[in-house]
């Protein structure tokens, strides 16, 4: 007989783990909280560092999953989590009641809510805007402004969420600077007489051809980098934004009249990742994403046996080192299985 598995989560990792785990010979389920799989991954435009369309990826995990030995169910949020003698038994939203030998949370993350930072004024101001806003804009090919005017200034505010005490969040979401470099690059390519700025505490381009990009940014496209932190946004009578920021290099502080501003909203752990932590009792660590058993070699298993995580419902990743983390899980779930079943 088959091992059965459950996937909870059909985001990038849910749905590599999946298909990995399938090809393995395993019968799966797969359960997405959302009408459709694929989580944040579909609601961006191009990918650094090689600007890649988000749809190839897509794509390439849709077809991963039209496995035989896979069931798929949408709009279906996990209730609860409890383990009968030797297989779990999963309650869902819709009344069900699953068995599995084997659970993989694979819950991702939460787009940091930008409205939290008033000082910012996003959904106060019609023109401040979030990175997820700005990569729609991308998708429909059109940078506008709520009154029809294409911006000629536009500044990005990195480290929305995190990194700041202030709300809680003391880690760095890791994509924020890549990200912010990213669609600057995009923007000015649109818009090749705008002028950008980016307002960072600290350029953190740990990836590979990340720093390139940021280099290319620069030296190819004229975005500006002032390395300060703003504190305050308004807007005057003619709807520019005017953003303070103290210019911590020349010890100044600025203020600029913006057309456009773009937060680049952090990662937070997934509200229903922290509701099935609650039900099946696993660790979270200080950052509040699941906590796994050893960060260098258990990075993929929980404090319950036989419950693995895969992607970024235990730390923020990039696409690369989701996949890599799903895969990993895999590997951890069939080795579980096959000494469970000598």
């Amino acid at each position: 007989m088959k091992n059965k598995v459950i996937v909870i989560g059909g985001g990038t990792a849910g749905m590599e783990v999946a298909g990995q785990l399938a090809k393995h010979d395993c019968t799966v389920t797969l359960l997405e909280r959302s009408a459709e799989t694929g989580g944040h991954v579909r609601d961006w435009y191009h990918l650094f560092p090689d600007r890649k369309d988000s749809r190839e990826v897509i794509n390439y995990l849709e077809n991963l999953i039209r496995h035989k030995s896979i069931s798929l169910f949408t709009d279906t949020d996990v209730n609860d989590i409890v383990r009968e003698n030797d297989f779990f038994v999963v309650r869902t939203s819709d009344g069900k009641e699953l068995q599995a030998d084997a659970i993989v949370v694979s819950t991702g993350f939460d787009l940091f809510r930008s409205e939290r930072k008033e000082e910012y004024g996003y959904g106060i101001y019609d023109n401040v805007i979030s990175s997820a806003d700005l990569e729609k804009m991308f998708r429909n090919d059109e940078i506008k402004l709520q009154n029809g005017n294409i911006p000629s200034k536009i500044g990005m505010v990195h480290c929305v969420g995190s990194r700041d005490e202030k709300v809680g969040n003391v880690y760095c979401s890791k994509l924020c600077c890549v990200t912010a470099v990213k669609q600057a690059i995009e923007i000015v390519k649109r818009i090749p007489e705008a002028k950008v700025f980016c307002f960072y505490m600290d350029i953190r381009m740990g990836g590979a051809l990340y720093e390139e990009l940021y280099k290319e940014a620069q030296q190819d496209y004229g975005v500006n980098f002032i390395r300060g932190k703003v504190s305050e946004v308004s807007q005057d009578i003619d709807n520019k934004l005017i953003t303070k920021v103290e210019d911590t290099l020349t010890g100044r502080p600025l203020k600029i009249g913006l057309d456009m501003l773009v937060l680049m909203a952090g990662m937070e752990m997934a509200e229903s990742g922290q509701k099935i932590a609650l039900s099946a009792e696993l660790d979270t660590g200080e950052n509040r994403f699941f906590k796994a058993t050893d960060l260098h070699y258990g990075s993929n298993k929980s404090n319950k046996n036989g419950i693995f995580y895969a992607g970024t419902c235990t730390a923020p990743m990039n696409i690369t080192e989701t996949i890599s983390h799903a895969r990993a899980a895999v590997i951890d779930v069939i080795d579980y299985l096959n000494d469970r079943s000598n």
